[in-house]
C-alpha cells in the first residue's frame, strides 16, 4: 500500500459520534448545543440521511407552555427538492412568480415586500401525464417576527433583507408538499422560523392530516381550469371524503376558477360559492358546511 493509498484510506475512516458532533457543532451548527446537535444526528439516522450535507436545520423556538426557548430539528426545502428528485417522478420546478409590492410599517419599520409568491411543481404521473401542482403563499401569513429582547411585530433580519427569498422559499416547500405528500409534510425550517410551539400542539399534529393524491389535485385543477361555474359543480360532484382532502386547497382552487373566467373575459352573475367575497346575503360556503356533515 503506497502513501497516497493510505492517505486516502484514512480520510475515507468512518468517524467517531464524538468527532462528528465536534465538526458539525465547528461547521454546519455553530453555536449549538450538544443535545440539538444530537437530535440532528437522530434525525438524519431515522431518515437514512448524511448529517453532513445540513439536510435538516436546528430552529430556536419559543415554547409556551414551558416558558422559554427551545431547539428543534426542522428539514430545509433543499431536502424536500432531494426527495422529490429520488422519487423518479419530478418534472421540474417554476421560477417563482410574485405578486405586487406593498410597503407598509411593522412594528414602527417600514418594509417593502411582494404581496404573494406563486411556484409551481410539476410531477409525472402514473398514466404518464406530468401535473402541474401551484402554491400560492402571502407574505403577511408567513413573515417571521423579530423575537428576544427586540421581540416585536417587526420582520427579523433574514425577512427584512430578503423579503422575496424569504417567500419564495415557503411557496417552494408548499408547492412540494402539494405534489409530493408522501415525501413532504412536515414543515420547514424557513416556514418555522419566528414562530412559537403552541402548548397542545406538536408539529406532527399539525401536518400529519391526510394529503389529497396527484390525481384528485390534477383532477380538482382541471376543473377549476374550467371556471367558476364548472368547477362548482365538480365541487358538488365529489364526495365528502374528497372535499375534506382538498381543505387546504380549496381557497386557491376558487381563484384559479375565477381567474379562468377573467381570463375569458366572462362575468358570473351568480356566485356559485355563497360566503365568498362579495357583499348582500350569502348563504354558508357548502364546502365548510360538506365539512361538518356526517
Amino acid at each position: 500500500m503506497n502513501a497516497l493509498t493510505k492517505t486516502e484510506s484514512t480520510a475515507l475512516a468512518p468517524m467517531s459520534e464524538g468527532d462528528l458532533m465536534r465538526v458539525l457543532q465547528s461547521s454546519l451548527y455553530p453555536g449549538a448545543a450538544p443535545d440539538s446537535i444530537k437530535m440532528v444526528l437522530g434525525y438524519c439516522k431515522a431518515a437514512g440521511l448524511d448529517p453532513m450535507q445540513k439536510p435538516v436545520h436546528i430552529v430556536p423556538m419559543w415554547d409556551g407552555k414551558a416558558r422559554q426557548m427551545r431547539d428543534v430539528v426542522m428539514p430545509g426545502v433543499n431536502l424536500y427538492r432531494t426527495q422529490a428528485a429520488r422519487s423518479g417522478q419530478f418534472a421540474g420546478m417554476s421560477e417563482p412568480e410574485f405578486g405586487p409590492d406593498e410597503t407598509v410599517t411593522l412594528g414602527g419599520q417600514s418594509i417593502t415586500f411582494p404581496v404573494w409568491c406563486r411556484v409551481t411543481v410539476k410531477r409525472l404521473l402514473s398514466n404518464g401525464t406530468v401535473a402541474e401542482f401551484t402554491a400560492r403563499e402571502f407574505w403577511m401569513e408567513n413573515y417571521a417576527v423579530k423575537g428576544g429582547q427586540e421581540k416585536s411585530i417587526a420582520p427579523n433580519a433574514m425577512w427584512t433583507k430578503r423579503p422575496r427569498g424569504q417567500i419564495a422559499k415557503c411557496a417552494a416547500a408548499q408547492a412540494l408538499r402539494i405534489a409530493f405528500p408522501e415525501i413532504a409534510s412536515a414543515p420547514t425550517a424557513d416556514e418555522m422560523e419566528g414562530k412559537q410551539i403552541h402548548p397542545d400542539d406538536s408539529l406532527q399534529q399539525v401536518h400529519q392530516r391526510a394529503q389529497p393524491s396527484p390525481e384528485l389535485l390534477e383532477a380538482a385543477r382541471d376543473a377549476a381550469g374550467k371556471g367558476v361555474s364548472q368547477y362548482a359543480e365538480w365541487w358538488k360532484a365529489i364526495t365528502k371524503e374528497q372535499r375534506q382532502l382538498l381543505a387546504d386547497e380549496h381557497a386557491a382552487l376558487k381563484l384559479r376558477a375565477e381567474d379562468a373566467d377573467k381570463a375569458r373575459t366572462v362575468e358570473e352573475e351568480v356566485d356559485p360559492f355563497p360566503g365568498g367575497s362579495g357583499t348582500g346575503h350569502r348563504e354558508p360556503d357548502p364546502f365548510v358546511a360538506a365539512l361538518g356533515d356526517d
